[in-house]
């Protein structure tokens, strides 16, 4: 019997392996295979391996000096960019597109803000699958992904992922304070973050250069699972160049020339990893991708906290979540993740505007530990799309098609949830709005959506194309659209449930 072949080891791709090992299949697991570099682990092993309130000031810096010195819109974690791939290994041209690939063991999971929410049947409109179909595959998901949080105002807009039962990671004083001013509304529902962490948090602050103990899930920790088990085998290689069918069999074709075959093909190789394989394979000219527009809102919390908030225990990772739900912004949810402190924040007040008062260093440290920023996300309708096509030399071309009712539509956005927040105490900064690159939040894909009826450019609600019966796209490439809430664990979802399913 022929082995499934899932290609990537992303959020998408242990998620259809999990799925399709627990109905018996053999699944080999093809992907780029890099990994954190010796020396890199050698460093999270010396902080691991001691208490954080006994690190030496020159290893906390050294932790940090890899995010701070990144350029552009490149993410690094453990001192390292190993884990996303620079824009000059995917494009061949682009005109400002700040997604990014990766061929890490785990994919861009291993750098990502763990955020985690279920996508709402309100913004599902016109989808070929439900809230109630991804239901079951959440459940089976956060059977291997830890989720802290708690049953709170979020709880009546997500029902598909009940939180009776889990702890929250302890929030800062920032959030304490917050949430104990806010008041009920029925368009606006601000409530504690929901995070893809493991128990045992120590507070260390190190969210987002790296969490020395690793207790951010990370898909290359399921692949580790995922190795323990009869029929799995994972087979790091070349790329895959594209992927061809027969009646009996589908077949995967690698950059060195060489060719895997198995039953079926489950791509989830990420957007940026899928278009250029699907456009070779299906014969396309083009695929256009979908985006979540982001913008960064800063509120000022006015009164004083309880608690230092730059002082341990404390994360960094997002504090809050709020929705908006009020249709005279938009028909469909708006998101907001809520940042207290970070290291960030301080640099960057200096970075701008400490030339103009050298000598306020007090000055930004104390309005950095007010600061509260607002990371706010559009759904899709709202955002700027982007044509992927091949080059020459086999990258991709990226153009962006700017949608002209994003700034109009992100500025009410703002402006609405500031309203909100500013009963909760916090003083939003409107004039300060600023709006992020196109891809840079990471949420994006709708390539081949999914519908019952699908055309060129399209799939089934199995993530199948037109004309294939053996090949299945499970990543974001397939989702109908990208509503504004995170995406992670609703892609996470949706693949499970093409796993489970047995086409015959």
């Amino acid at each position: 019997m022929l082995p499934d072949l899932v290609i990537g080891s992303g959020p998408a791709g242990v998620s259809v392996a999990t799925a399709l090992l627990a109905r018996g299949r053999r699944v080999v697991m093809l992907d780029g295979g890099k990994d954190l570099p010796p020396e890199a682990e050698a460093r999270r092993g010396a902080l691991a391996a001691t208490p954080p309130e006994r690190w030496r000031e020159d290893q906390r810096t050294a932790w940090q000096a890899g995010q701070f010195d990144a350029a552009g819109s490149e993410v690094r974690r453990f001192g390292t960019g190993y884990a996303m791939e620079p824009a000059e290994a995917t494009f061949a041209a682009t005109d400002g597109l700040a997604l990014r690939a990766s061929l890490a063991v785990g994919g861009l999971s291993n750098y990502w803000g763990a955020a985690m929410l279920p996508y709402r049947q309100s913004d599902m409109g016109g989808w070929p699958i439900s809230e109630a179909d991804l239901a079951p595959h959440y459940a089976a998901v956060l059977d291997f992904v830890p989720m802290a949080g708690v049953t709170d105002a979020l709880a009546p807009l997500f029902p598909a992922v009940p939180m009776a039962g889990r702890s929250p990671i302890p929030p800062g004083p920032q959030a304490r304070r917050a949430l104990s001013r806010h008041y009920p509304s029925d368009r606006f529902h601000l409530g504690l973050a929901r995070q893809a962490v493991a128990s045992g948090c120590t507070g260390c602050g190190m969210c987002l250069h790296g969490c020395p103990w690793r207790l951010i899930w990370s898909a290359r920790q399921q692949v580790a699972r995922l190795r323990q088990q009869e029929g799995f085998t994972h087979r790091p290689g070349p790329p895959v160049l594209s992927i061809s069918e027969t009646g009996n069999a589908a077949t995967v074709h690698l950059a060195d020339g060489t060719s895997v075959e198995g039953a079926r093909v489950y791509l989830a190789a990420g957007v940026l990893g899928t278009a250029p394989i699907l456009l070779r394979a299906l014969d396309l000219p083009d695929l256009v991708m979908r985006d979540s527009a982001q913008g960064f809102l800063p509120t000022l919390q006015l009164a004083r906290t309880d608690a230092a908030p730059d002082r341990m225990p404390f994360h960094t990772l997002p504090q809050m979540f709020a929705e908006l739900t009020d249709p005279a912004v938009s028909p469909q949810t708006v998101h907001a993740q809520l940042y207290g402190w970070n290291e960030y924040y301080e640099r960057d007040l200096r970075t701008n505007y400490g030339s103009k008062l050298p000598f306020a260093g007090p000055l930004w440290r104390t309005l950095a530990r007010r600061l509260v920023v607002a990371q706010i996300f559009l759904h899709s309708d709202h955002s700027a799309s982007a044509r992927l096509a091949l080059a020459p030399d086999g990258r991709l071309q990226a153009h962006v098609l700017k949608n002209p009712e994003t700034w109009g539509q992100l500025k009410r956005a703002a402006t609405a949830m500031g309203g909100h927040l500013r009963r909760a105490g916090l003083q939003p900064l409107v004039f300060a709005l600023r709006a992020g690159a196109p891809g840079s939040g990471f949420h994006a894909g709708s390539t081949l959506p999914m519908t019952r009826n699908p055309g060129p450019r399209q799939s089934d609600p199995l993530g199948r194309p037109v004309g294939r019966q053996r090949l299945h796209v499970v990543d974001a490439s397939v989702l109908p659209a990208i509503p504004a809430t995170t995406i992670t664990l609703a892609v996470m979802a949706n693949a499970h449930r093409i796993g489970a399913y047995n086409p015959g």
